[in-house]
């Protein structure tokens, strides 16, 4: 871990709690439609792969575009109200910065709500790079986030590391060729995670210190 230069995060379930406000702005779209509400735990299985496939499962086709609509427009409220940045991750970020390393965010969510996220909790300034689903040709498990992000700052993958939470983090940084640590307690199980065979699986976000920063 000594040859790491770049550090890059997924966001929800690895440095940010938006769970809440995912499951709020989820049941008032289902609530618009007539459709029944789902319980947090299912909503937060489904997160990881974009709105439109977080609501899909539940929303006829015919409908699907109304409700992303809904979602997004009570989102942009929902996520003010009901994120916040896991416990250590704003002091990880600040020392991870004060030892150099370059750090950047690769999310499934549209760029627009990655960004409020990132200047509500006021860790926006700590990266030095964003790139989301939205401004890519695919999102994850592909690895074009990863790649375009590596090769803007011209790192060797040797030099690289992506921290997620899900599976679907852990296969993008295969397909990447990248090391990959999973934290615990996202959308993913410790089991579904260890079967993509990351480089190491942490309990917490804390623990990333005892790798990175001697």
């Amino acid at each position: 871990m000594q040859n790491i230069k770049l550090i890059i995060f997924d966001l929800d379930g690895t440095l940010v709690d938006a769970y809440p406000a995912i499951t709020r702005s989820f049941n008032y779209a289902m609530c618009k439609l007539g459709l029944k509400p789902q319980s947090a735990s299912l909503v937060r299985r489904l997160v990881g792969r974009g709105d439109a496939n977080l609501l899909k499962p539940y929303v006829a086709k015919k409908d699907l575009l109304r409700a992303v609509r809904l979602y997004r427009n009570h989102h942009q409220r929902s996520l003010l109200k009901h994120s916040r940045l896991y416990p250590y991750a704003g002091f990880l970020l600040r020392r991870l910065k004060q030892k150099g390393y370059k750090l950047a965010v690769a999310s499934n969510r549209p760029s627009k709500f990655s960004l409020i996220l990132l200047r509500h909790l006021g860790i926006y300034g700590f990266f030095d790079g964003v790139l989301c689903a939205d401004q890519c040709k695919h999102g994850k498990p592909y690895p074009e986030m990863l790649n375009r992000i590596i090769k803007r700052f011209a790192f060797k993958k040797s030099q690289v590391l992506y921290v997620g939470d899900m599976a679907i983090d852990a296969q993008t940084a295969r397909r990447a060729k990248v090391k990959a640590v999973m934290v615990t307690g996202g959308s993913s199980s410790r089991l579904e995670i260890k079967r993509e065979q990351p480089f190491k699986i942490i309990p917490a976000i804390n623990r990333l210190t005892e790798l990175l920063l001697p």
